[in-house]
């Protein structure tokens, strides 16, 4: 396991607040309230250790198939529904959105390879993210990937308290199946946007894992 890179000044800031606090505490609270001392370190630590697992990138063997779609996101499966895209294909898609509580991985991953022919952030709410309404009215930062005749459109969606959306795919770029597309800080959702047709792997309330459960398989 190692620590993504856009946890690194998030956790200096956390374990400089750690200590401070917790030098505060001993040298005012310790000689007289030893316990409530002992409580804050226990805190403090358990906030601090949360803070490097929201950050963790897990070692895993990652999934790559010619036809397959591979989960973009840790979390868990929440939608499963044709709907009409009005931001990009402008027609019916089937989507599959994944909700990724503060408890989960936070990196995203390309489902397919090939070309990326979108990319476009749009500020907005912050609703909670299992909101209907979070996929057209939060913030988000849409991508839509090119291999051969297919286009797929992932959809990186803010939650109620997730704050900055990080996508680092650029219009031209030629990216692999199950690489880094981006990162979320804290809970949040992902949308695939699939072909009509497109033959879905997963359940509604499964839990997936990124990069390596199969999400649907191509026509």
């Amino acid at each position: 396991m190692t620590i993504h890179r856009e946890g690194y000044k998030s956790i200096a800031i956390g374990a400089l607040a750690f200590a401070f606090i917790n030098l505060c505490s001993f040298y005012f609270i310790s000689a007289h309230e030893f316990w409530l001392s002992g409580l804050i370190f226990l805190v403090t630590l358990a906030v601090l250790l949360f803070l490097v697992s929201f950050f963790r990138v897990p070692a895993r063997r990652l999934s790559t198939g010619k036809d397959l779609v591979i989960c973009p996101a840790d979390g868990k499966v929440v939608v499963i529904e044709e709907i009409i895209d009005e931001e990009y294909f402008r027609d019916k898609r089937l989507q599959i959105s994944i909700f990724m509580s503060p408890a989960n991985v936070h990196q995203n991953r390309n489902p397919i390879g090939g070309e990326v022919v979108y990319s476009m952030y749009h500020k907005g709410k912050y609703l909670v993210a299992w909101h209907p309404k979070s996929s057209t009215e939060n913030e988000r930062h849409s991508v839509v990937i090119r291999n051969g005749h297919n286009e797929i459109l992932v959809k990186q969606i803010a939650g109620a308290m997730a704050r900055r959306i990080v996508n680092y795919l650029s219009i031209g770029q030629k990216v692999e199946q199950s690489a880094e597309m981006g990162f979320i800080k804290f809970g949040s959702r992902v949308d695939v946007l699939l072909p009509i047709g497109t033959t879905v792997d997963v359940q509604l309330n499964q839990v997936v894992q990124g990069g390596v459960t199969v999400l649907a398989t191509l026509k």
